[in-house]
């Protein structure tokens, strides 16, 4: 049987290679570390997003599958800082609070607050507060690791030059045989010349929490394993990774979007984490891929590796 060959470890590769492990599949992960979205310090897990309250479609099963999967990790002894209390989502006014009643299917797991409840920390001007219990956060890292570690590949940490359908060519210029799924973000696209969009966004690392439960509507806050983030600005749009940088602007856009959502701001700063999302990708047809999740990696990525396993690479692979 061929081995499996994984290029990306954020959190689509790292789950990918965890359960195709798991299946008995020879696995190859090759990661170079290098501008790792997924290395976010506190990852959002919401199936109800942006301000428009979009429905993720199979965003209830993914955040089930994520926290299950969290379970599992566990019981096997790797500790992923994370919470599954649920995710505060004020709305403004009666316009779109409308809005996101017609969006949520009947019988989705809410609750409609008529005032922000007092550990969220949220101003008193907001509408209503939508409660979603199937919600929380995570450490996007120590998720990562401990998929990568539990799942006993083989890891190497290179950058792959060339990629094809049967193959990877490594910086060392070792060839590597076998049957590839491409699962880099940002920066493994930008290196393999695939098309996309890539959008930069920093969060301000805190050493407090502003809310201890996570709030979001156009900015959020939410604990972490050291305290706690507010994010995220989003810069414009690009046709490649470029992974530096917090304007200033954005970072006075950040501090205005929190005085006006939350009532008591006075952050301790620690640091600022900055990570590129890639979306919208424009793929080889003949190679397999699990990426461009964009901001929903930590929400879908789980649950798509565990199917793309079952469903294409077992099949595949025993052929």
């Amino acid at each position: 049987m061929k081995p499996l060959i994984v290029v990306g470890g954020g959190i689509a590769g790292s789950s990918l290679a965890y359960f195709a492990a798991r299946a008995g599949i020879q696995t190859i992960l090759i990661d170079a570390g290098k501008h790792t979205a997924s290395d976010v310090p506190s990852a959002l897990i919401n199936p109800v997003r942006g301000q428009n309250g979009h429905v993720v479609e199979g965003g209830l099963e993914g955040a089930q599958f994520t926290f299950a999967l969290l379970d599992e990790l566990q019981k096997q002894g790797f500790e992923v800082p994370h919470s599954r209390a649920g995710v505060y989502r004020p709305v403004p006014d009666e316009k779109t609070f409308l809005k996101w009643v017609k969006n949520l299917p009947e019988g989705y797991p809410h609750e409609w607050l008529d005032r922000a409840p007092l550990q969220t920390n949220l101003q008193d001007h907001w509408h209503k507060v939508l409660f979603l219990p199937v919600g929380g956060w995570v450490d996007g890292k120590a998720f990562c690791t401990a998929l990568q570690e539990a799942s006993k590949a083989q890891i190497l940490r290179q950058t792959a030059v060339s990629i094809r359908p049967d193959g990877v060519v490594l910086q060392d210029q070792t060839f590597l045989q076998g049957t590839v799924v491409f699962c880099g973000g940002s920066h493994g696209a930008t290196l393999a010349g695939f098309a996309g969009t890539h959008r930069r966004g920093s969060l301000l690392l805190l050493n407090d929490t502003l809310s201890p439960l996570p709030v979001s509507f156009g900015i959020y806050a939410t604990p972490s394993r050291k305290g706690g983030v507010l994010g995220s600005t989003f810069e414009t749009p690009s046709t490649e990774c470029r992974p530096y940088g917090l304007p200033l602007s954005s970072l006075s856009w950040l501090m205005e979007k929190a005085r006006l959502t939350f009532k008591t701001l006075q952050p301790d700063l620690s640091g600022v984490w900055t990570g590129v999302r890639y979306s919208g990708a424009t793929l080889p047809e003949d190679l397999l891929t699990l990426t461009a999740l964009g901001s929903k990696g930590f929400l879908l990525g789980p649950k798509l590796a565990r199917d793309r396993v079952e469903q294409t690479l077992i099949p595949l692979l025993h052929q």
